[in-house]
């Protein structure tokens, strides 16, 4: 993801607020501010996360194996 992040806005076309709510909320879900700011509400040190990274590796890797296995 880029540091600088666009902001989202929409602008309400003869007061169809439905329709631009809808808009916005796809505009912030496409644009992951959300993701970040989830992200951000607690610090992961960076060993966890390579940890993490590596388990999850470990396990699709398992997974491939035995779906190689079956054939």
């Amino acid at each position: 993801m880029s540091k600088k992040k666009s902001i989202v806005a929409v602008k309400v076309i003869g007061k169809n607020i439905q329709k631009a709510l809808s808009k916005f909320k796809r505009k912030v879900k496409d644009s992951e501010h959300l993701l970040e700011y989830r992200k951000r509400q607690e610090y992961v040190k960076p060993s966890t996360i390579k940890r993490k990274q590596k388990q999850l590796a470990i396990h699709n890797q398992k997974l491939e194996d035995i779906a190689n296995s079956d054939d």
